[in-house]
């Protein structure tokens, strides 16, 4: 018996009985999430904390705010960022977890999502946007997830084809298109075999370029100029959400025409975007980790799905570029910047 142990029990005998020995040898375990007043929750970001848009952490507010949960009131959020270093994901999820937290917002694509999964299987995780979050691994059905993961997907690069056809429809003379896709995004190479026949059925060729963590932004859009490409779809990507000034500059500097995933850089300057809305999406992780914190279980929460898609057209950069955008897609159009 060691002396510690020892001196332990005699002081047991000399104090009685009421005394638990817990409380003289000390807790062996740190206080748990549980136990807090306030809650924690982890938000895992692959890109930089500050080019967070507002918008979409304002949204991500908002929906937290329905279930009653307000940051630096009754609920802390503790922010990390993996600086587009996608190898530190998993310390900064591992740390979340060490932390104890009581929920994990994964954010900025599949890369976030499963660095978190693979830290925790109990700590609940809501993630945001995830193109094929049953094909990823992170669930086992969209409408009963199971284990400790739901969230929102976002269609975002099964619309990389769709977006192919509407630049096609609005520049219908063009034949070489770029695209622009992260060689370090999930799922990369089967997506892009995908736009590959989508060109086949369009007449068109494709010259893709890389840029993400190891190929600069600025090296790829020099070689899309160097191959003398007339249009660019910019594919879904939260390393392009992150750069979103910087490659829509770089497309206006090349007059080129692009189409995007999301909204906001159509608002930036861009030509045209489609797909989902983020902010709306944001929103819903918001709602969803509010409601966790009250007790329910991502196994038991949906993983929702977009039923609105918008198309969003820039007519002022178009009449820059010389384009005259057909009538009919201005119809079609949710919105038209003028």
């Amino acid at each position: 018996m060691s002396r510690r142990l020892l001196i332990s029990f005699i002081l047991v005998a000399i104090l009685g009985s009421s005394v638990p020995l817990i409380s003289i040898l000390g807790s062996p375990t740190p206080v748990h999430a549980q136990d807090r007043k306030t809650p924690v929750i982890g938000f895992l970001t692959s890109g930089f904390k500050a080019a967070l848009n507002k918008a979409w952490v304002a949204a991500f507010h908002t929906g937290l705010k329905e279930s009653g949960y307000v940051e630096g009131q009754n609920v802390t959020i503790d922010y990390r960022a993996a600086d587009d270093q996608y190898d530190r994901l998993d310390d900064l999820a591992g740390d979340l977890v060490r932390n104890q937290v009581s929920v994990i917002i994964a954010a900025g694509g599949p890369v976030s999502a499963l660095a978190a999964r693979r830290a925790t299987r109990t700590i609940p995780i809501v993630f945001t946007t995830i193109a094929d979050p049953v094909r990823s691994g992170l669930v086992d059905g969209l409408s009963h997830p199971g284990g400790n993961a739901t969230g929102t997907a976002g269609l975002t690069s099964e619309l990389d084809e769709k977006r192919l056809e509407l630049l096609h429809q609005i520049i219908p003379a063009a034949r070489r298109f770029g695209v622009l896709v992260n060689p370090k995004r999930p799922g990369v190479q089967s997506n892009s075999e995908d736009m590959q026949v989508a060109a086949q059925k369009l007449g068109v060729e494709l010259a893709f370029e890389n840029a993400g963590p190891e190929h600069p932004l600025d090296t790829a859009f020099e070689r899309l100029a160097q191959r003398r490409v007339e249009a660019l779809v910019v594919t879904a990507d939260p390393y392009f959400n992150f750069r979103r000034a910087q490659v829509v500059g770089w497309a206006e500097r090349l007059a080129l025409p692009a189409i995007y995933q999301w909204r906001e850089f159509v608002a930036d300057g861009g030509l045209m975007s489609y797909g989902p809305s983020i902010a709306d999406a944001y929103y819903q992780t918001g709602v969803y980790a509010g409601r966790i914190l009250k007790g329910a279980r991502p196994a038991d929460l949906p993983v929702l799905q977009p039923t609105k898609f918008e198309l969003v057209i820039n007519r002022r950069t178009a009449k820059s570029l010389g384009i005259d955008v057909p009538p009919i897609m201005l119809t079609r159009a949710n919105d038209v910047i003028e």
